[in-house]
């Protein structure tokens, strides 16, 4: 039986908005057969004689005649992208929020806080930065042509060739990007509680959250168990602890800096360890001698005994990795980590489901639907009670 929720009130064309920033919430939210958006979270806030609202996040909403999954699907993209890589392909096809939709699916797909139709403000959120068309080229969605690590040839799936300028669905993709917030921790800062204040609206859900956005979702399982039934971590922000630049070659990656990139190992928050850790400091690291394969990077651990997780430990996860992604270096050292938390995620290697040839941008790419279909057998295989004999 699904979950039975208060039905809000919904306008006779599935629109709802959400109240003004700063005023509270009580019912909660469910479509029934709608599409439409709203806002959550967010406050006002006054400076130099101005008032302003800062820490909205959008959320459009899409739900299927007959909701049959008892959980909905929240989407979260990544850096430099918005909602709308879930929205539709750049080659002109429907997208996941629509596959998932079919499936029985409610789908709620964000804009991160400060960053497209939740309002990009530099006053407000500090610098900005953009993605360059080359950085996507060579790693994202054309990187058979660069091979800067050793997965990048097997990339066959981006639709209508490789994918750099010229080519139409890459051209459509690059013009989708837009400036976000400089500042990976402000972000985090800023989307973990606009995330939370989504669920608190809805009910509890499946958070799919993908490459930069897999932070959010290690933080608000950990800080929310009770509402978060499952993470899907597709290509989580990574590795562990340290960020890693390609270079091509046979010494074909570097650490980046002496600093930790996450100093918590996934986030840059804060995560609830036992025993606790007054401070990223408290987590002693130790870089592992030899990488699992060739074609893997070296990961970054905590020394053993390793402090757990176990509000991660509640909540089932799966990280997705494709085949000839970047992530396919580094996807086995996020799964390393979190099982020695206690955490243990599932993983959905791509190719070992037959599904071979994608990149990053696996949402986007000419075998979508295949890719969608084996996360929501994993999510079914999850969140549905067994069938009565």
């Amino acid at each position: 039986m699904l979950r039975k929720t208060a039905a809000a009130a919904l306008t006779l064309l599935g629109l709802a908005v959400g109240p003004a920033p700063g005023v509270a919430e009580t019912a909660p939210f469910r479509p029934q057969h709608a599409t439409g958006y709203f806002f959550v979270g967010g406050h006002y806030a006054g400076a130099e004689g101005k008032t302003t609202a800062r820490g909205q996040m959008f959320v459009q909403y899409r739900a299927p005649e007959r909701i049959t999954q008892p959980y909905p699907v929240v989407m979260v993209h990544g850096t430099a992208q918005t909602g709308t890589n879930f929205l539709g392909t750049p080659d002109g096809r429907p997208g996941w929020a629509d596959r998932f939709a079919a499936k029985g699916f409610a789908v709620y797909v964000v804009d991160q806080v400060g960053r497209g139709r939740s309002g990009g403000d530099p006053e407000t959120y500090g610098p900005y930065a953009r993605l360059p068309v080359e950085d996507l080229e060579t790693v994202f969605t054309g990187q058979e042509r660069s091979s800067l690590y050793p997965q990048a040839k097997l990339h066959s799936q981006w639709p209508g060739g490789p994918g750099v300028r010229g080519n139409a669905a890459f051209d459509q993709f690059y013009l989708s990007q837009v400036p976000y917030i400089d500042s990976a921790l402000k972000s985090e800062e800023l989307v973990d509680p606009a995330l939370i204040a989504l669920l608190d609206k809805i009910g509890p859900a499946i958070l799919l959250t993908h490459s930069q956005a897999g932070v959010f979702g290690w933080a608000v399982s950990d800080q929310r168990p009770d509402l978060v039934k499952a993470h899907v971590a597709i290509e989580p922000n990574g590795p562990t602890f340290y960020d890693i630049r390609f270079k091509g070659g046979a010494d074909w990656y570097e650490r980046v800096g002496e600093a930790r990139a996450r100093p918590y190992g996934i986030t840059r928050v804060p995560l609830h360890f036992e025993p606790p850790v007054s401070g990223p400091t408290d987590l002693a690291v130790v870089q592992a001698a030899t990488a699992a394969a060739p074609d893997k990077i070296r990961c970054w651990l905590q020394v053993d005994p390793a402090r757990t997780l176990p509000n991660l430990a509640r909540v089932p996860a799966v990280i997705v990795t494709a085949e000839a992604s970047f992530r396919a270096t580094m996807d086995d050292c996020t799964a390393a980590f979190l099982t020695q938390a206690g955490a243990k995620p599932d993983r959905l290697v791509l190719a070992e489901h037959g599904i071979r040839g994608n990149g990053h941008m696996m949402m986007l790419e000419a075998n979508s639907d295949a890719v969608a279909d084996a996360i929501i057998g994993w999510i079914k295989g999850k969140t549905q009670a067994p069938a009565r004999p």
